[in-house]
């Protein structure tokens, strides 16, 4: 009885090599049953016995019994250990063709086009999966349909084999399966739908433990040597439980506690002597988990290494590079930002009471020395989403144009750094060790050692980074990815009076007064289109570059619509080719990092107003986003004309990075030209956008710069 026992379950995998399968008429291009042809005979499996299954494997008999069976629970078996040593535990393994077909039954295969000579003919054959289509190309019909299979396999297969993919879940091909049905088994994605195995009534039920660490084994092919648990009462101790699961690869148990996940590569990226990074992500219970590393497979460890921590509290031995060296925040750190803007936020507006309270987007500034969040420092804050109209555009420097959060928060940031180059207007040493800024020899500023900026934006900055999301892949997707697919990575501009960002059509930098005065639509470039500048040129602006050396953001934390290679990729990869760039000046690489637990969405329409705070400040600003200026009259204290006050205070008094030529400019054009290097920087970056083939950036009309300082 207990040999049969042992029998029955070990005779199945003798079963898991199917017979070789045979191609009929490799011309024709209709996957049908007839393609494949498989034994799967497999009548009563419990009259095998385990020395035949293992002559069937060309092996010898290698199991036996280490000790007497044990037994205890009033006489039922609790374990029996089983050894084998050395046993070929392969699987014959099958072509892209057959395995497509077993986890796709019905793909049409069209032929596309036939290129080439007579005698060197190229076909190329495409098969719709998912939703997606995918096209082979060969020398024949049958290797072009393969080479679409092969590509159709490799978008949703985490496995090397079909059969393998079975085993691992728990799931043995039933020799009853008809594989002429016409309905799709896994409508998604792979594994999303898998019913679970029927086990025998005669078969106890074993842990999914043991069958996740028995496919492990099996897809490795080494020495198995396993505990198997034939009674499910019989619970193992719980230190050989952790140290089992904790010997687990992340991906392989996530798979277990989460079976058909499917991981997708967001980012490739080849960084200074030719090392690749790849960022991959995965969505598991309606989240999503990101991980990086120097090949797919680390990042796919990564991020299931996340989504274990994150969603089951499990943390596993790490094997891989620290986060340091990849381009993420650590989680801790960025839940702790978020938290500080959220509750410096909230005190600001008397517990969320205040009319100004209400916002779509919300977006701070943090300083830090280091990544010590004990000494963190919330010193901006702003929200926003709106653009000023056309009509109330202003030629005198005393209306702010763009009220979006992110760009209002660097407006506010500027009005800070002025705040600490005030400081060295001092006699007093102390007020000058108080500042974030020291003097260089060689003239003007540079900031302390070891001081960081972080941005948060309670949502995914618009444009680029906010429309493409590589997650939402649907049924839709194949008529639309053309129209995709032209604009990825364009530059985008916002609409005037409303939400939401276009492609830039106009082929002219500079949009005309008299036509936006006219009715023409004001064009206010997005804001991942911005933040893809200050990558360039740095958060201070034209003005400040007098002074101080372009200064970068460390991070950026987004709250929700969160996809780091995108954004990394719309950030940072675009203008990948901007060249050589003069000293100080860098292509900033940012860190990226979403929420593990965002604050609860606004619904409702865009409140028309816009709020800011800078630290030192008491209250907020509150700003009309139509008019760019305050609520109750008059202008901003981010608008051009205050920042341009505040600059020639400084001028003349402290040490500049540009030479002198006599007096100061009057006019706030002529000011922004003083700094010559941030100037060509900032041609270079245009051109390299254009270059890409991703648009013109499209620039305010002139005479918004030319207003007399009086």
């Amino acid at each position: 009885e207990k040999l049969s026992i042992l029998s029955t379950f070990i005779a199945p995998f003798k079963y898991l090599s199917p017979g070789p399968t045979t191609m009929e008429d490799e011309d024709n291009l209709s996957t049908s049953s007839a393609e494949v042809k498989e034994n799967r005979n497999i009548g009563n499996l419990e009259d095998h016995p385990i020395a035949s299954t293992d002559r069937a494997r060309g092996g010898t008999t290698s199991s036996k019994r280490k000790r007497p069976l044990e037994e205890g629970n009033n006489g039922h078996f609790c374990k029996l250990q089983l050894i084998w040593k050395k046993v070929s535990w392969s699987v014959t393994p099958k072509n892209a063709l057959v395995q497509l077909h077993e986890l796709k039954p019905g793909l049409q295969y069209k032929m596309v086009s036939q290129t080439g000579p007579v005698h060197a003919p190229v076909f190329a054959v495409a098969v719709e999966v998912n939703g997606l289509t995918f096209e082979g190309t060969g020398p024949t019909k049958k290797k072009a349909k393969m080479r679409a299979a092969e590509l159709a396999l490799k978008s949703f297969v985490q496995f090397p084999n079909a059969c393998q993919a079975h085993f691992a879940m728990g799931n043995c091909v039933s020799p009853s399966t008809d594989f002429t049905s016409d309905q799709a088994d896994f409508p998604d994605t792979l594994f999303k739908e898998f019913e679970p195995s029927t086990h025998s009534e005669d078969f106890p039920v074993y842990s999914p433990v043991n069958n996740e660490l028995l496919s492990t084994a099996y897809r490795r092919g080494r020495l198995l040597c396993h505990t198997l648990d034939l009674v499910g009462t019989a619970k193992p101790g719980r230190h050989r439980a952790a140290k089992a699961e904790s010997e687990k690869n992340p991906v392989v148990l996530l798979n277990e506690l989460r079976s058909g996940l499917r991981y997708v590569c967001l980012s490739e990226t080849v960084e200074k002597q030719h090392i690749k990074s790849f960022v991959m992500a995965v969505r598991v219970d309606g989240r999503t988990f990101e991980g990086s590393g120097r090949s797919k497979k680390l990042a796919k460890g990564q991020a299931a290494q996340a989504a274990l921590q994150a969603l089951f509290n499990i943390r596993l031995p790490s094997h891989i590079p620290s986060r340091s060296k990849c381009h993420h925040l650590p989680q801790d750190f960025a839940d702790s930002i978020y938290q500080m803007v959220a509750q410096k936020f909230q005190e600001l507006t008397d517990n969320f009471t205040s009319m100004h309270a209400r916002h779509k987007t919300l977006a701070g500034i943090v300083m830090t020395k280091g990544l010590d969040i004990r000494q963190a420092q919330v010193i901006v804050l702003s929200s926003g989403t709106k653009c000023i109209n056309g009509e109330y555009i202003n030629d005198q420097g005393l209306a702010v144009n763009d009220c979006h959060a992110e760009i209002v928060a660097r407006r506010a940031f500027v009005h800070f750094l002025y705040s600490q180059l005030e400081l060295h207007l001092s006699k007093r040493r102390e007020d000058w060790e108080r500042s974030i800024f020291v003097r260089l020899k060689e003239g003007g500023y540079r900031l302390r050692e070891n001081i960081l900026f972080h941005l948060y934006v309670s949502t995914s900055p618009c444009g680029d980074a906010r429309l493409h999301s590589p997650y939402e892949i649907t049924t839709d997707l194949n008529s639309s990815k053309h129209i995709v697919r032209k604009y990825r990575g364009h530059l985008r501009t916002k609409i005037e009076s409303g939400e939401g960002t276009i492609p830039v059509r106009c082929h002219n930098a500079a949009q005309t007064w008299d036509g936006v005065l006219l009715g023409e639509q004001l064009i206010t470039m997005s804001c991942t289109d911005k933040i893809a500048r200050w990558n360039i040129l740095g958060l201070q602006g034209a003005l400040l570059s007098s002074f101080i050396e372009p200064m970068y953001l460390h991070s950026i934390i987004v709250g929700s619509l969160y996809h780091t290679g995108h954004l990394s990729r719309v950030m940072s990869h675009r203008i990948e080719d901007i060249g050589q760039l003069p000293a100080s000046y860098r292509r900033n690489q940012l860190l990226l990092s979403g929420v593990s637990q965002a604050g609860a969405r606004q619904p409702g329409k865009s409140p028309g107003f816009s709020v800011n705070w800078v630290t030192g400040s008491a209250e907020l600003e509150v700003l009309n986003a139509t008019t760019g200026q305050r609520s109750c009259g008059g202008p901003s204290r981010l608008c051009k004309r205050v920042l341009f006050t505040r600059w020639a205070r400084l001028h003349g008094k402290l040490s500049t990075r540009v030479p002198s030529h006599g007096e100061m400019p009057s006019v706030y054009s002529e000011a922004k030209l003083v700094a010559q290097t941030y100037q060509s920087v900032k041609q270079q970056l245009f051109k390299a956008f254009q270059k890409a083939g991703l648009g013109t950036w499209v620039k305010k009309p002139p005479e918004q710069d030319q207003f007399l300082l009086t």
